[in-house]
């Protein structure tokens, strides 16, 4: 496996753990489980792409022994991954607002 796609699956996989974090902060802006899986799935694999061509050191990650660049991906993914499902859920919220009881 490349040290890119292991990349990858790192930050999606941590994506994943931000948004379900984040839904379960948030429970206004959720999109359910599923929802928060997919948004921050694909919130981690952008977040942590940005983050790796901002900091060029985390994109040897898997190819070497650097614990530190490693938690460098997963921490971009995950907050990657929160951030998008906060934005999306947001922005939901704003163009179809929950009904009152």
């Amino acid at each position: 496996m490349s040290v890119t796609l292991f990349n990858l699956i790192i930050q999606i996989v941590a994506g994943v753990l931000g948004g379900y974090a984040a839904g379960a902060a948030l429970k206004s802006f959720t999109f359910g489980t599923i929802g928060n899986a997919i948004v921050g799935a694909i919130g981690g694999a952008v977040g942590g792409q940005l983050l790796q061509g901002l900091v060029p050191t985390l994109a040897s990650a898997a190819g070497n022994s650097d614990w530190g660049a490693l938690v460098g991906q997963v921490v971009g993914g995950g907050i990657g991954g929160a951030i998008l499902t906060i934005v999306a859920g947001v922005t939901k919220w704003i163009v179809v607002p929950p009904k009152s009881t």
